[in-house]
């Protein structure tokens, strides 16, 4: 039996094992692939608060070595299901486990949506990227792709367009569907173009180097190619919490309805980092979700 048995290892839920730890209570991480989450593609980590840089991948092995030095225990294992048994939760796994927990943290976090082209899982964090506060800086002065044409791609665009020397938008549809606002500003700027109606095919590669993507126009057919030195994809991102649907309350694009307080419909059930509604989805955020989890979960079992 454990006090919170904790559903993901990113940042998140690692932070919340530490805080749990840290507050006298046993804690258990299930990890489905390797700890860490969605850091661990970034090669160079540069605002994070007291640390000048780092990558993702240092980030991660040095706070899973710290919640193991706490006392935390780890599984990788793939969740299937939380049973609620009275007070006590079962947190049971594909792999036949069958964990007791008197609370549970959610933090499943969320996969971005790729664009499915040969060899796009090699280059994310090396020429292919998500989140420009992050990664854009790596980019000044370089010719990038977003690929996208909602709000989170315009975002993106306007964020990277004022350090890249070109930005190309690249979109699907015959039009953009973000905010007119937001296309405003970014189409205003002279370092901006767009292409509308066309599909990548693939990536052209130098090496380790992504070098431009092979395009063509989804009306014509004809088919060009963008050199470029980066690639922006933007076209949406997927929580993945439909296992827990008849647990929780989830919104209308599956995220857990859940302010900053973390909590859930479900007393005892708590939801932290990306994987939970909310507007800001950064490394720090997902550690700050990890700690008001933790103790609002601590909480709640000292009042059982």
């Amino acid at each position: 039996m454990y006090d919170i048995i904790i559903i993901g290892g990113g940042p998140a839920g690692m932070t919340a094992a530490l805080y749990a730890q840290r507050n006298n209570k046993s804690a258990l991480v299930i990890e489905k692939n390797g700890f860490g989450g969605q850091i661990t593609y970034s090669p160079k980590v540069e605002n994070y608060p007291g640390r000048k840089q780092m990558s993702g991948a240092e980030f991660a092995d040095d706070l899973f070595d710290q919640i193991l030095y706490q006392g935390a225990e780890a599984e990788v294992e793939t969740v299937t299901a939380i049973r609620c048994d009275g007070d006590i939760k079962h947190v049971l796994t594909e792999e036949g486990g069958d964990y007791e927990g008197k609370a549970v943290i959610i933090a499943a976090g969320v996969k971005h949506r790729m664009l499915g082209l040969e060899r796009e899982h090699e280059f994310v964090g090396s020429g292919i990227s998500f989140c420009a506060v992050c990664d854009g800086g790596f980019y000044r002065d370089k010719t990038v792709v977003v690929a996208g044409g909602g709000n989170s791609a315009l975002q993106e665009a306007i964020l990277l367009s004022e350090n890249c020397r070109e930005v190309i938008m690249v979109q699907d549809l015959d039009y953009f569907t973000g905010e007119k606002k937001s296309q405003d500003i970014l189409f205003s700027r002279p370092n901006v173009r767009s292409i509308t109606g066309a599909a990548i095919d693939a990536l052209i590669t130098e090496g380790e180097n992504l070098v431009g993507l092979k395009i063509h126009d989804r009306a014509s057919g004809a088919a060009s190619e963008l050199a470029c030195d980066g690639l922006f994809v933007a076209i949406g991102l997927i929580p993945e919490n439909g296992i827990f649907g008849e647990l929780v309350s989830l919104n209308q694009y599956g995220y857990i309805d859940s302010g900053e307080d973390c909590l859930t419909s479900t007393p005892g059930i708590f939801a932290a980092g990306d994987c939970r509604s909310k507007s800001v989805r950064q490394l720090t955020t997902a550690v700050a979700d990890g700690a008001v989890a933790a103790i609002a979960a601590c909480n709640y079992i000292d009042a059982l």
